[in-house]
């Protein structure tokens, strides 16, 4: 028996039950065989993975995964079995991915009874028509669920544990491809997602690849995927300009008057009862007492009582570029705001334009572009250079393309960061960014950082040398779980280092929902950012917001990760309380900012000064504070009417009644509806 064969049979002897005590190690997992088929994972900063997939002897479907996006690992396998129906039978999932044990089991009974297992969710239903949909396993396997929407046509699956889902094809286009032209079909899957999904098909409407920041496309194809993503994303501009043109109609841009609400000043850091507020011709036209204000013929009067106006939030950390749904979503939870910290240029460009021309619904933005090292762990997306001179080099086209700022990656070499920086500074860019290795944050401060970025990264300055030297890789997040319970939040030399940050003005964008969720997760119960949006998002998405935390190592517990998350609140409060400027920050979707504020909270920030995060110091971050932040008479009606006394629980912000975008009045329920949600979260 050759040594894969072996391998193979090895692995598949393990009974399910032992495999559900612990993730299978990367020696464990199946090895594919010479032929099989393969995919690679990429973007513009090169090759992050492979995945392949070949026919065991025995008839079964086996799929492998690897890879290294940015220092976080994923190895996973999975082996399914068809039924007569070709659906599958069983389902087993083995390996681990960076949210935790990725073991996944399924199976069919012969009374016809499926049942599941997983590291965050398990249970058994009626198979009858329906298909399951593995929660996980590699990104390959997707093309057996392809093939079935495929096969139903327009009335689509009802799937297991929920949802139904069902595929649009498109007509087929002709595509220049290493090898020769191609015929290829862009097609859209509905129902598994808040907005429709891309996939392309081939001639024969089977599972091609998927394209976008990161794509999985066959080997040899790579170089497709900027093109793919482009088509893709023009198709996706003409579904969402249909949206904004019926939001942004004339209907919506009468003269409002918001009468007898509470209305948080976000300068002075407080609230004040009964006050009116009029909206006119896109701006605040006035603020008073409540019913002081008189209001043109044809005003929309809306009765504040009970209810909280706000500036509209920003989100001070929201990669925008390949998904302009989420931007409609962010509108629909109270953003009207942003600060991108990355984003590739063409994207960037594209949103301003078709924001500016009133084609996309979105919030209005400040967007970084990223620079790295070239390197094989240069974040996706970046501008990846090689010498100082091809860092400032970087910089200049930022600043050409007009864009806001720069940010520096962890792969970046520490001697060229002063050099773009000051080129940065020179033209006027805003400089931040993950600190590279070897560096601890002091220096990059030091060396022209305006602002760090992620709390992980602040934490960097009480780890041990080896940890720093190694924060391109998982050791950014895995030293602070490891040694982050450990370290003393008020040691001379942490204080000394606050100071310094408040001296310099450094800014810090903690992003700590990032790492709650990873750190504090056991599978057990939904992370508090996503559970007041499971019972009105579809039901894969809220499945998908269940993960089994970062894998433990070294002896820790979930315990121990809990107590270092708890020192990286700390941390906040820490920095706040020696002056230094917080901006709010989710580096996901958007829907986790309510939670971001929530642990200002628990850091030691009032509502007020949390909620000053994500309205003025943003904006005067950015430059916009003239114009955006605050409710101020002149100032661009950007605005949030919350259902509920946001000052008593920044819980209520979720609450979102109103949006007034650049003057539009828009509808808290219609922007839900659009954005995919089915109702008004908890």
């Amino acid at each position: 028996m050759s040594k894969s064969r072996l391998l193979i049979a090895l692995s598949l002897a393990v009974a399910p039950a032992a495999l559900m005590a612990a993730p299978a190690t990367k020696e464990q997992l199946l090895v594919a065989p010479a032929g099989a088929r393969h995919y690679t994972i990429s973007s513009i900063a090169g090759k992050h993975g492979d995945v392949w997939s070949w026919t065991l002897p025995d008839g079964r479907t086996a799929y492998r995964m690897s890879m290294s996006l940015r220092g976080w690992i994923t190895e996973t396998d999975e082996v399914d079995t068809a039924g007569t129906d070709g659906r599958p039978t069983v389902i087993a999932i083995r390996g681990f991915t960076d949210n935790g044990d990725a073991t996944e089991d399924y199976s069919v009974g012969g009374d016809g009874v499926a049942t599941w297992k997983t590291a965050v969710d398990g249970g058994s239903a009626p198979l009858g028509a329906k298909r399951y949909s593995a929660y996980g396993g590699p990104w390959l396997a997707q093309e057996r669920d392809v093939a079935a929407l495929v096969a139903a046509g327009d009335k689509g699956i009802d799937m297991l544990p929920g949802g139904h889902s069902r595929i649009r094809i498109g007509q087929p286009m002709t595509i220049d491809a290493p090898g020769g032209a191609r015929s290829l079909k862009l097609a859209f899957i509905e129902g598994s997602s808040f907005a429709p999904t891309p996939v392309w098909l081939d001639a024969d409407n089977r599972f091609f690849g998927n394209a976008g920041q990161i794509s999985l496309l066959p080997a040899g194809s790579e170089v497709l995927g900027p093109k793919l993503k482009d088509i893709q994303e023009k198709a996706v501009e003409g579904l969402v300009r249909d949206v904004a043109h019926r939001f942004l109609s004339p209907a919506h841009r009468t003269p409002t008057l918001f009468d007898h609400v509470k209305l948080f000043d976000s300068v002075a850091g407080r609230y004040l009862a009964d006050r009116a507020v009029l909206v006119a011709n896109g701006k605040v036209a006035a603020v008073g007492a409540g019913g002081s204000l008189r209001a043109p013929a044809g005003t929309t009067r809306i009765d504040g009582r009970g209810k909280t106006l706000l500036p509209g939030l920003w989100d001070s950390h929201q990669h925008v570029g390949g998904d302009d749904w989420n931007l409609l979503q962010n509108v629909a939870t109270g953003m009207t705001n942003y600060r991108s910290p990355g984003s590739l240029i063409v994207d960037a460009l594209s949103i301003t334009k078709r924001r500016a021309a009133g084609d996309l619904l979105a919030p209005e933005g400040k967007i970084s572009v990223i620079i790295d090292r070239k390197d094989p762990l240069a974040a996706q997306g970046a501008l990846t250079v090689t010498s100082a001179a091809e860092a400032i080099a970087a910089v200049d086209k930022i600043k050409a393309a007009g864009l806001w700022g720069a940010k520096f990656y962890t792969s970046m070499t520490p001697a060229w960061i002063a050099p773009a920086a000051a080129e940065a500074h020179r033209l006027g860019l805003h400089v931040h960014g993950h600190v590279p290795a070897g560096m601890r944050p002091i220096d990059a401060v030091r060396a022209g950082y305006d602002e760090i970025t992620h709390i992980n990264f602040i934490m960097m300055q009480a780890m041990p040398q080896e940890v720093v030297d190694k924060a391109n890789t998982a050791a950014r997040l895995e030293g602070p779980a490891k040694y982050g319970k450990d370290v003393d939040l008020d040691s001379p030399a942490m204080k000394a280092f606050y100071a310094e940050l408040a001296k310099r003005g450094t800014i810090v964008d903690p992003t700590l929902t990032v790492w709650e969720q990873l750190m504090t997760s056991d599978g057990s119960a939904l992370s508090p950012e996503y559970a007041p949006f499971a019972a009105i998002s579809p039901p894969a998405v809220a499945r998908g917001w269940k993960i089994a935390g970062y894998p433990l190592f070294d002896g820790l517990t979930r315990d121990d990760f809990r107590k270092s998350f708890a020192k990286m609140v700390g941390l906040v409060g820490r920095l706040h309380q020696a002056g230094v400027r917080i901006v709010a920050g989710t580096d996901g979707a958007g829907l986790e900012l309510v939670r971001e504020l929530e642990l200002y909270q628990q850091a030691g920030l009032t509502n007020a000064e949390a909620l000053q995060t994500a309205t003025i110091i943003p904006a005067r971050m950015t430059g916009m504070a003239d114009r955006v932040g605050s409710i101020a008479p002149g100032k661009t009606a950007d605005l949030i009417l919350v259902d509920g006394d946001v000052e008593q629980s920044l819980a209520a912000l979720r609450h979102i009644d109103k949006v007034v975008l650049d003057g539009n009045l828009l509808d808290g329920d219609e922007l839900r509806a659009a954005a995919g949600f089915s109702g008004r979260p908890r």
